[in-house]
Parts: structure tokens; sequence; C-alpha cells
């Protein structure tokens, strides 16, 4: 009888990975260069930067998976009937902030002004040390009879809103459906509609970034189709001194 041969087989072993600081280790043991040093010091640097944007991103990737519930607590009637109600930079941080910091992150803003052009930053930071910065600019909202401090504090306010937003990716929608996204989309305006309002903006003189601001909106496009005709009269009522 045939004798039959039996080779063992080997399972592959699950290393644990060798990290930068363990190479480090080993090189002051053995008495490397400092030049070897030097360089097993910036790879960790690296390593470590990689890592925390890692744990960045999966943090606002569980965040994100949390249920949103921002509400609306400011009224907006535009004359001529039309009411609505909108999510305040208060409303917007009540609803997000206690998500960030359940999943390690915190914001804070930054704040700039050269000449009259303001710019607000918003920086995202997650425990591990990674940050990520969201920047919007405009100029000081001088719509209604505001003071220079006033119209300073105003636009500050708004940039805040949405540069938070922007930075943890929440959309206008969500804010409109109180983060919900529930329900169809509303309508909003066409773009002939847009352009007539463009036009009757420009001919009374009224400025367009100031009027979105009182609307609340990020666009004329974005207003809804029920509005367009109190907008109209709004934008009416200055042409008549009102």
């Amino acid at each position: 009888m045939n004798a039959v041969s039996i080779t063992p087989t080997v399972e592959p072993r699950n290393l644990p990975a060798v990290t930068p600081m363990q190479m480090l280790q080993v090189a002051v043991e053995r008495g490397d260069d400092l030049e070897k040093l030097r360089q097993l010091m910036d790879l960790q640097d690296r390593w470590e930067a990689a890592q925390a944007r890692k744990a960045y991103v999966a943090a606002i990737a569980a965040f994100k998976a949390e249920p949103m519930r921002i509400l609306k607590s400011k009224q907006v009637n535009i004359p001529g009937g039309a009411k609505f109600a909108h999510a305040t930079l208060a409303d917007v941080c009540d609803g997000v902030v206690a998500a960030l910091s359940k999943h390690g992150l915190s914001h804070k803003w930054e704040l700039q002004q050269d000449g009259d052009r303001i710019t607000v930053t918003c920086i995202l930071t997650h425990e591990a040390g990674h940050s990520e910065r969201t920047m919007l600019s405009g100029l000081p909202d001088d719509s209604g009879k505001k003071n220079g401090i006033q119209q300073i504090a105003s636009t500050v306010t708004y940039l805040q809103r949405y540069t938070l937003m922007a930075a943890v990716g929440l959309a206008a929608k969500d804010m409109d459906d109180d983060g919900r996204g529930a329900g169809p989309a509303k309508p909003k305006i066409t773009e002939e509609q847009v352009a007539n309002l463009k036009a009757l903006l420009t001919e009374v003189g009224a400025n367009e970034i100031n009027f979105l601001k009182w609307l609340k909106v990020d666009s004329l496009s974005d207003i809804l189709a029920t509005h367009y005709d109190a907008c109209v009269k709004a934008i009416e009522a200055k042409r008549n001194g009102g």
C-alpha cells in the first residue's frame, strides 16, 4: 500500500499592525541616528492626523444618523398676508449641539471684518483633534431701522447660522421641515417670477441680499410659490415709501 503524505496546513495569522510610535521606540533602543528618528517622528505625526480624520468622519456619519428636530420659533410676516416660521440660530444650536457632543464633536466661530465685509468661520472639531472649517462672508444688514452695531450683529448671526448648517451638513429644507424632511417638497417660484422679482428690486433700489435675509432664504429661487404675490407687494411698498 502506498503511503499517503499529508502536509499540515498553516492558518495565516492576523498580526497586529506596527505603528510608527512602536517603530520609533525600536529605533531609539538600537541607537539609530537623529535623521532616522526625525523621519519616524514625522511619520507618527502623519499617522495620528490620519487616525484623527478617520475618527472625525465616523463621528459625522454617526451624528447624521441621529434623529434631528429643529424647532421654528421665529415668525415672519410679509406685508400682504404671507406668514411663515423659520428656525433661528438658537433653534439650530438647540437642535444639533447635543447630538454633536454625543459623538465627540464641538463647534465654535471665528469672526473677521475687512472694511464692510464680515467673515464668519465655523470650526467643527472632533475630540481626537481633527477640525474642519466652513467660511461665509457678507455685508452689514442695513434693512429696517438698525444702527451700525445692529447691522453687523444681524449679519454675524445670519452667517453663524448658515456656516453651522453647512458644517454639519444640514440643508435649509431640513430646517423648513423641522429637521424631519418628511412630506412632499413645496413648489418654488418659477424662473420668470425670479426674474420679475430681480427687476422689481432693481427698479425700487432695494438690496437683494438684505431682501433674502429678511425672507430667511438663500436665493430668490428658494421662495415658495405661495409667497410670490406677497413678495411683490412688499417690494412695491418700498417704492411707495412703505
